[in-house]
């Protein structure tokens, strides 16, 4: 092992749990192939589509209550 990797681990080891797990997430995101961050940002756009929709009343939607009888209702 490297000694920048050594002394990377080191501080990283010293950040709080939530600066670590970003850490964690940067690194991993930067294995990914280039069709993988082509997905994700298809998946951002196409939620800010339906939130954009969602907020001007374009979609049909159902109380929480009868989406988790119906839930029920399925798996029994």
């Amino acid at each position: 092992m490297s000694a920048l990797l050594i002394e990377l681990e080191k501080q990283a080891c010293s950040l709080l749990p939530e600066e670590r797990a970003h850490l964690a997430e940067v690194l991993l995101e930067s294995l990914h192939d280039s069709p993988l961050s082509e997905i994700e940002t298809e998946w951002e756009r196409e939620i800010e589509k339906r939130v954009a929709a969602f907020d001007k009343g374009e979609l049909q939607t159902y109380p929480a209550e009868d989406v988790f009888a119906e839930a029920r209702r399925i798996t029994q």
